[in-house]
């Protein structure tokens, strides 16, 4: 297996529409959660959400374009291309046959379908569809959309599992270029379901929070209070690469793709193992493939959406995973700040575990007040920013519906 590096990335989400913002926001902690714009939502119980912000596609990709893009596709084209110009590349030195995307999303096109059907009923003696209805839902357009636009001709699709699809996507990404089937990839995920469908849905599931008085403290991941996760939005992407040819290239490199795991439950639909057995296997998978041990994870980054079930099996996992040794690790659970990006999360959580491993700094924690007590060893929770962390290697983990889970660890690349 070849050493793969990850030498760009790009994102757009609630704290910020690129990269740069998406960083400083997150340093200062500041929460993108608010009411709902993207539809009326005073008949629902959630009338919040993470939405991204300041964003007018026609002025991104024009009027035609837009026509023809659902927003979870357009999330993609804008973080994929970042993470593309971030690295550097010259496409006249890659081979486009090996070169490809996987990405991932969980939902596709909600918005879109709720448009045509909604037409439909209001017209529908003569039924009339937009032609990019069908591209326009399918969750493997993204990874379509971004091969076109970039000329990349090698394996390309979107892995579907749920919440953890976009950590599936890196994994995946990351074997194609460590197995040398692939010199670049692009992989991450984008999720639009701030929809009739997506509050809709997930608040039958009685999953989301309906704390709509004070929405920036709504998304309270591991705090005793949590009641239910707040809905985001949005796509990130990473470029992966042969470390050699990187460095050849004078690529910066962000950090080191060390190991992956994927695991199921085989418990139930929506509800993961409660002493969280499927995520514990796939830390340890993750961690055997990286060659470390749990005691050498420095921080993270959890995917504590919130909710009181999803979270409690989590701190099992990470009880059972980390033992003593959780008293050292930094956790920081972002989706306080984000929300929950459903597909996408996996792929901005390992933005952020990067961005972390890079600078050297450990963004602060919001919205705990009280740490859940299942936590018997309490993990650095710090409140401020942390500079000059010391990281060598970061863990980002992902659980879906379905008992999904993916696990991913990245390494500091020591030169």
């Amino acid at each position: 297996m070849r050493a793969v590096a990850v030498t760009g990335i790009g994102g757009i989400c609630p704290i910020g529409n690129n990269i740069p913002d998406i960083w400083s926001n997150l340093k200062e902690g500041l929460p993108g959660a608010g009411p709902i714009t993207l539809f009326d939502a005073k008949n629902f119980k959630t009338k919040i959400a993470c939405e991204v912000k300041d964003y007018a596609p026609e002025a991104v990709f024009g009027r035609r374009e837009v026509r023809r893009l659902d927003r979870f596709m357009q999330f993609a084209l804008i973080a994929a291309k970042e993470a593309i110009e971030d690295s550097g590349v010259d496409f006249d030195s890659i081979d486009p046959h090996k070169a490809g995307v996987i990405w991932a999303s969980g939902n596709g096109g909600y918005s879109s379908t709720e448009q045509e059907l909604e037409y439909f009923y209001k017209n529908g003696e003569q039924p009339k569809f937009n032609p990019f209805f069908i591209p326009k839902t399918l969750v493997d357009s993204a990874s379509g959309v971004i091969s076109i636009a970039h000329g990349l001709k090698g394996v390309t699709y979107n892995p579907v599992a749920a919440c953890a699809s976009s950590t599936q996507a890196i994994i995946d990404a990351a074997m194609y270029v460590g197995t040398g089937k692939a010199d670049f990839m692009v992989a991450g995920g984008s999720d639009a379901a701030i929809s009739v469908m997506g509050i809709g849905g997930f608040g039958a599931l009685k999953a989301l929070s309906d704390n709509n008085e004070a929405p920036k403290k709504a998304s309270r991941p591991f705090d005793t209070d949590r009641n239910g996760f707040v809905m985001g939005e949005g796509g990130a992407g990473l470029v992966l690469e042969p470390l050699d040819k990187a460095l050849k290239n004078g690529r910066k490199v962000y950090g080191i793709v060390a190991g992956g795991g994927l695991t199921s439950d085989a418990y139930h639909i929506t509800s993961g193992h409660p002493q969280g057995e499927g995520v514990s296997r796939s830390m340890g998978l993750a961690f055997e493939e990286a060659g470390i041990k749990a005691q050498d994870i420095d921080l993270i980054n959890p995917h504590a959406t919130s909710t009181p079930v999803g979270d409690s099996a989590e701190i099992e996992a990470l009880k059972g995973t980390f033992n003593a040794h959780l008293e050292h690790v930094y956790l920081t659970p972002t989706k306080a700040l984000t929300g929950h990006l459903l597909g996408a999360a996996g792929a901005i959580e390992a933005v952020f575990s990067l961005l972390s491993l890079y600078h050297q700094e450990v963004p602060p924690v919001r919205n705990l007040d009280t740490v859940d007590p299942g936590f018997e060893v309490q993990p650095k929770l710090n409140a401020t920013l942390v500079k000059n962390a010391n990281l060598n290697h970061v863990l980002s983990n992902s659980i879906g519906f379905g008992g999904h889970n993916a696990s991913v660890v990245f390494s500091k690349y020591q030169g």
